[in-house]
């Protein structure tokens, strides 16, 4: 009886602690190698392209540096590609949204119970969407109600916003004119059905569409 290759994985996240957790995890389980790890995005999209990897367990925040849907976006845009599956605390639109779109085959938080881990990993090496429920509910609610998604210039502006800059401030962070930022404002009050700041970005909150 022949057995399959394993499924070659690495493993890429600032902290060491949740890589060894990771590591704890998935060593158990047969048919899964821990080929490498990475402590930055920049060093886990080098260790990607070294064509031994099939898939990468890549968190989304890195302190500092490259984020994780950037390194994702890298990673999968080489041909023979490792597929990604993002591994991480973050659950709100503002984080699954970019990484989906930047090629992620799978989307799980981190207190996924072990065996939702290695059968995610599995799933990802066969070219299949691997996501957590709570993420999946999110990303169906958003097709079936498209008139609450914000386009992400209009989510860059309200997470500004959030953070309590003005519409000036917006603006010169993100090299836009003031009247540019009040009619990215003035969409997003429609999309939400609100009349201020403060209920625009506590709807958006409620939503999940901005990270608090």
């Amino acid at each position: 009886m022949t057995h399959a290759a394993p499924i070659r994985l690495l493993l890429a996240d600032d902290h060491p602690v949740v890589r060894a957790g990771l590591r704890a995890v998935l060593e158990t389980e047969p048919g899964l190698v821990i080929t490498a790890e990475a402590a930055t995005a920049e060093e886990a999209v080098a260790r990607a392209a070294g064509g031994d990897i099939d898939v990468v367990l890549m968190d989304l925040q890195f302190g500092g540096g490259m984020g994780g849907a950037e390194a994702t976006a890298l990673i999968t845009a080489r041909p023979g590609a490792p597929r990604v599956l993002i591994v991480t605390t973050y659950d709100s639109d503002a984080d699954t949204l970019p990484a989906i779109e930047a090629g992620a085959t799978g989307y799980l938080l981190k207190d996924a119970p072990p065996e939702d881990l290695a059968a995610a990993v599995r799933t990802a090496a066969a070219g299949r969407t691997a996501l957590a429920p709570a993420v999946a509910d999110r990303l169906m609610n958003r097709l079936r109600t498209p008139g609450t998604t914000l386009t992400r210039r209009e989510t860059e502006v309200l997470a500004l916003v959030a953070e309590g800059l003005s519409n000036q401030a917006v603006g010169a962070r993100l090299h836009l004119t003031e009247g540019t930022v009040k009619s990215h404002l003035a969409r997003v009050y429609l999309k939400l059905g609100v009349d201020s700041r403060t209920a625009a970005v506590a709807a958006a909150t409620a939503l999940g569409l901005i990270r608090r």
